[in-house]
């Protein structure tokens, strides 16, 4: 017998799961012993109150065992018919798992190295502010989601199977508890062996995955894109799906000057707020420090100032800030944190709006031009970061000396408002204030610091997917890249639901 019972319970007994068991039992009347198994099927935090608790949903089973994990028996498909991935990004890489799925052979082409060749190259970009353009925090297996939070909170359920892309975690390495917590994070120390498992997953079915392979162009026949063109010259023939990431300006200019539809896109830019890791959790858990039992508290806050959105953005606490730069002369930030989320201090994006109504002109690259405008002014020399005290930059005054910061290059004291465009600076200044009265003024620490410049959000272009003869047969446009998505678990979905376009149309 299957029962599945609600609880709510302190952080204490919710993370014991013998007490669990004994919860479950009393409110099935039962004894502990009748249990065959207990699963938790869901669990969330409530921090609104003083008194925290945990809610539970908990599958029970009576007289029979729970169902064990299965994961997908993927067939072999050395001999099918085959499709072009670009980009091994989240996108990417589950469009080529359900390319396999539905029996279509994967070509994956990554302009970057593999996960852990990537993992030396962002070193050398940290302790010596030696960057690759090709392998770097955007560039290379994984994408800019390899190296992050890792977190699988996503609004996407509408339009996507997200329990379907969290079972596939899980079967290439990820905890089991991804499938219940309501904000999941895998954590940037264990991605890149998930993202390793992935990729054997695709070579043992008889797909392929190419590293330094950038592509440069797409093969077209006709109003049918038939293939990709890779920088040696070589040519890989088959329907393509695009999944290249929000970074890939090159791939946006070769699609314009192929004729291929693109417009530009309202995105969000800021910078990255780092505070004490301890006073986030003495605000969210109301005392004076981190209550046993419960994780390193994040937050999450938003405010209107003029009609304009001001909002915290990819929260990771326990982190660090790191620069996510794919060029020289331009400076852009992000941040990470481990599965431990462990780390003395966390950070945040505080973005606001950026409305492509807002830049003049009509051409598809418009917003880009103003982002890249934002990173050349970060810019300094090694990668150094421009930063100021959040109190400083409220009061509109210089820093002196900067708080300690987990930004590796190292920063620079800089007056923010001579780094960024006005509209956002003051937006900022606004949102911030208005972040710290929720919290009593709080937030507003001495110890928070302001590094610019968070411009990564999304992508400043969309490749359009319904433009007709202009768009043609055989391009399908996924992922972040694409202007369809924004984190591991959107971008997954999206990159699996292109998959299955083009698998369909192939049976057809």
């Amino acid at each position: 017998m299957h029962k599945v019972v609600s609880l709510t319970l302190d952080p204490a007994s919710a993370d014991d799961i013998s007490l669990v068991r004994r919860a479950v039992a009393r409110k099935l009347g039962i004894a502990a012993d009748d249990l065959s198994s207990v699963v938790i099927a869901r669990k969330s935090l409530d921090a609104r109150r003083r008194e925290i608790k945990v809610s539970l949903s908990v599958d029970a089973y009576i007289g029979e065992e729970a169902p064990p994990f299965k994961g997908i028996q993927y067939p072999d498909v050395s001999h099918s018919p085959q499709a072009v991935v670009v980009g091994a990004g989240p996108a990417g890489l589950f469009a080529a798992l359900t390319l396999i799925e539905h029996g279509v052979r994967p070509i994956v082409l990554e302009r970057g190295r593999d996960v852990h060749q990537r993992m030396k190259d962002t070193a050398l970009l940290c302790r010596e502010g030696r960057l690759d353009p090709e392998s770097n925090y955007a560039f290379g297996e994984g994408g800019a989601g390899a190296f992050s939070d890792g977190k699988l909170y996503t609004r996407s359920s509408k339009r996507g199977d997200v329990p379907h892309i969290l079972r596939i975690l899980v079967q290439h390495g990820a905890d089991l508890s991804i499938l219940y917590e309501s904000h999941p994070h895998i954590g940037s120390d264990r991605l890149p062996g998930i993202i390793g498992n992935i990729r054997k997953t695709i070579i043992s079915s008889g797909g392929e995955v190419r590293f330094s392979a950038k592509v440069t162009g797409l093969l077209r026949r006709g109003d049918r894109t038939i293939g990709a063109v890779l920088a040696s010259g070589e040519e890989v023939m088959g329907p393509v799906i695009l999944a290249a990431g929000h970074s890939a300006k090159d791939v946006f200019s070769f699609l314009h000057g192929s004729g291929y539809a693109l417009e530009a896109k309202s995105v969000a830019a800021g910078v990255r707020l780092e505070l004490p890791q301890s006073l986030v959790d003495s605000i969210q858990y109301h005392s004076a420090s981190r209550p046993a039992h419960l994780p390193p508290a994040s937050y999450s806050f938003t405010a209107q100032i003029g009609g304009r959105g001001v909002y915290s953005f990819c929260m990771c606490p326990g982190g660090r800030v790191v620069p996510a730069a794919t060029e020289e002369g331009m400076l852009s930030v992000n941040g990470m944190s481990p599965s431990s989320r462990g780390g003395r201090l966390c950070n945040s994006g505080i973005v606001t709006e950026i409305r492509k109504e807002e830049i003049a002109g009509s051409d598809p690259f418009r917003v880009l031009r103003y982002i890249e405008g934002i990173e050349r002014a970060a810019f300094r020399p090694g990668f150094l970061a421009p930063a100021e005290r959040m109190t400083d930059f409220d009061r509109d005054r210089p820093s002196g000396m900067l708080p300690r910061s987990t930004y590796m290059p190292g920063l620079i004291a800089s007056r923010l408002d001579d780094v960024l465009p006005g509209i956002i600076a003051s937006s900022l200044r606004e949102g911030i204030r208005a972040f710290s009265m929720k919290t009593g003024g709080r937030l507003m620490s001495e110890e928070g610091l302001l590094i610019a410049a968070e411009t990564r959000t999304s992508s400043p272009v969309r490749i359009l997917r319904d433009a007709g003869m202009k768009q043609g047969e055989g391009l399908y446009p996924a992922g972040e890249g694409a202007g369809y998505a924004g984190g591991i678990v959107s971008a997954a979905i999206d990159g699996s639901e292109a998959a299955m376009r083009l698998a369909g149309e192939m049976d057809g």
